[in-house]
């Protein structure tokens, strides 16, 4: 498709304020995955809250520039798309889930807080829990004593009335 200057211009700035807005910009070669495979691959991130943006590696490169971050370069020589997150581990897990069912995907670097990022870093990201998983352990750490607690207190309470129920009962 080619661009205008304006519609260029447009998608550069748009580029841009997702590179600074974003706090992961996960890169991905897809070359060889259907287009069907791509709009599941956008809907599933979409549910997270998570943009994929298919774009020209000469706007990427420029929007990179622009928003005063690097990556390596040699990720730019394929066909890419960007996966913008707020959740530095959610994008990343997600496309690690994705390209093991589907070895057509590839996963090359990004950017995360502000850092270049290589495979490796985000596969690490990708293994890690989600905010949403540690917030749920964390409150069951919390509440554990409570609970615990609880139980010990009902305990002597249930013990009562098991005793008088058994005295009832042979009387």
């Amino acid at each position: 498709m080619i661009l205008t200057k304006e519609k260029k211009a447009e998608v550069l700035q748009e580029l841009t304020d997702l590179f600074k807005n974003s706090t992961s910009a996960v890169a991905s070669d897809y070359s060889g995955l259907k287009t069907s495979d791509i709009s599941d691959l956008r809907k599933s991130l979409k549910k997270q809250g998570i943009r994929l943006i298919v774009t020209k590696n000469s706007l990427a490169r420029k929007a990179l520039v622009a928003a005063n971050l690097e990556m390596d370069q040699s990720i730019l020589d394929k066909p890419i798309f960007f996966a913008f997150g707020d959740d530095e581990v959610e994008a990343s897990k997600i496309l690690y889930e994705f390209g093991k069912k589907n070895e057509s995907l590839k996963i090359l670097g990004g950017v995360v807080n502000g850092e270049p990022a290589d495979e490796a870093k985000i596969k690490m990201l990708a293994l890690l829990p989600g905010k949403e998983e540690l917030k749920a352990k964390l409150v069951g750490v919390l509440a554990g004593p409570t609970y615990g607690l609880g139980n010990v207190c009902n305990a002597n309470i249930r013990g009562l009335v098991s005793v008088i129920s058994q005295y009832a009962q042979t009387r």
